[in-house]
């Protein structure tokens, strides 16, 4: 379900946003090329591209890809960030209104981003530009919350401190993704991923969430001083790892 605020919500996170997301395992390219027939002269719609971190892998394989972006901080540091590769273009408009033509992508992607989205809405303007046949990917990387004990307390902090963390955590469930491509099928792929911190790259992760206090709120200095606790608890040769289960969903929407 759309969080309200969604597309406001990162404007003031961006530089962490750049500087300390992780990106995604390549074996989802791996994966588009084989599942979902992508060529290097596919046409992909990459919906919600923010700072470009998925955007990249894809222009990376040589593809003409269409940024979709509604908030303007994000979509300009997108556009900084993958300013050397040609074949990318930055698009102002949401998952509900790309301003896309008919049938002119065949791929449509969404990565990190889908939980925001209408899914009704959003649905049925992916059917509109997309090409017969063409494929709709979902992608989340999804924090492994209970496998070590840095993440289950690192987990702890954000329940504790996370303004709306409880709302909008986005753990996908099956039926979730059923909804939104019903009728149609829909296959979904696993990938491990994992994202090595030294503290300044951990405090930038944290602050980067939408739904973490910022500074000069009441919980801001508190929270800050639990991750350097947990840090110096957890920390082997200046770093902590953050894991991930990598989660893709693709079909083709009827």
């Amino acid at each position: 379900m759309p969080v309200q605020n969604a597309t406001s919500r990162f404007s003031s996170r961006v530089q962490d946003y750049v500087r300390y997301r992780p990106s995604y395992p390549p074996e989802v390219i791996s994966l588009l090329k084989r599942q979902c027939r992508m060529k290097p002269e596919s046409v992909i719609a990459d919906i919600a591209s923010g700072t470009g971190l998925f955007t990249r892998l894809l222009l990376e394989n040589g593809n003409r890809v269409l940024g979709v972006e509604p908030n303007p901080e994000m979509r300009a540091a997108g556009e900084e960030f993958l300013s050397r590769y040609p074949f990318f273009t930055s698009v102002a408009g949401n998952a509900e209104d790309t301003t896309l033509a008919d049938e002119s992508v065949d791929i449509v992607t969404a990565a990190q981003a889908a939980h925001w989205f209408n899914r009704r809405k959003a649905r049925k303007e992916f059917i509109r530009i997309l090409k017969p046949k063409g494929w709709t990917v979902l992608i989340w990387n999804e924090r492994k919350t209970n496998t070590t004990p840095f993440l289950r307390q690192y987990e702890h902090l954000l329940l504790t401190y996370g303004t709306d963390y409880k709302e909008v955590r986005h753990q996908r469930t099956t039926d979730e993704i059923a909804d939104f491509f019903a009728p149609s099928s829909f296959k979904t792929k696993t990938f491990p991923y994992s994202q090595e911190c030294d503290y300044a790259a951990l405090e930038g992760r944290l602050l980067s969430s939408s739904y973490t206090p910022q500074k000069g709120h009441r919980h801001f200095n508190p929270m800050l001083r639990e991750l350097s606790a947990l840090f110096t608890k957890y920390e082997t040769n200046g770093r902590v790892v953050l894991k991930y289960d990598t989660r893709v969903f693709y079909g083709q929407l009827a």
